[in-house]
């Protein structure tokens, strides 16, 4: 399959990026994973997909001297060597991953809704007391919505490790959102954190893709 690497910073941290050609794939490539065997029945696209995700992982850990492809766990997440800790997030043609030491790490790519999908979709997305925020951002509410499902896939990515379960969206609210980051408030207790704890997800856009980062400390810590 026809990748492209290279490297970006999100507020200090180095995320790295492959584009890829999901129509040259072929299913030799998928013999680079080590769990390989668990993607034999999956369809070729879902196939492209999690290699690029794998591969701009890998590329991040041997940034941090570590050769390793990360495992894949139960719920289809990603197992990381002991002391890192990790987030992958692709699109159709892109793939983001993100590592870091001790902390939680959560990272999500979308691309830009349309307008009037977004209108369609946002009550799974948002509850009442947020939409008033988002269509006061500076932002078109497309885009805001879409950074606020961005947002919370990248707090659902760096919590899930400790909470060992699904979340749903409610499960935190928009508070604050302006042209560098978003501001997520728990709406319960989660991963140790107190209801109302709040997380900052820097952001920024690339192309037609609105890319947010969740990186702090675990809760024991502070």
């Amino acid at each position: 399959m026809h990748t492209a690497h290279r490297t970006f910073s999100l507020a200090g941290h180095t995320v790295h990026r492959v584009d890829f050609a999901p129509e040259t794939f072929t299913h030799a490539d998928l013999l680079w994973l080590p769990h390989h065997a668990e993607f034999s029945h999956a369809a070729p696209k879902r196939k492209a997909e999690h290699l690029a995700g794998r591969i701009a992982a890998a590329r991040a850990l041997t940034a941090h001297g570590i050769t390793a492809v990360p495992g894949i766990g139960s719920s289809g997440e990603p197992l990381w060597p002991a002391g890192f800790s990790g987030s992958i997030s692709h699109t159709s043609r892109c793939a983001l991953a993100v590592v870091s030491t001790n902390a939680l790490t959560g990272i999500d790519g979308e691309i830009i809704l349309p307008a009037d999908e977004a209108e369609d979709v946002k009550d799974g997305i948002i509850g009442p007391a947020e939409e008033p925020l988002l269509r006061a951002a500076a932002l078109p509410f497309a885009q805001a919505l879409t950074l606020t499902f961005s947002a919370k896939e990248s707090l659902f990515k760096a919590l899930y490790p400790t909470v060992g379960e699904m979340m749903g969206f409610d499960c935190a609210r928009v508070t604050a959102l302006d042209d560098e980051s978003l501001t997520l408030a728990l709406a319960r207790p989660l991963a140790g954190f107190e209801e109302g704890f709040t997380f900052r997800l820097p952001w920024l856009r690339e192309g037609s893709m609105l890319i947010t980062l969740l990186h702090s400390a675990p809760a024991a810590s502070r």
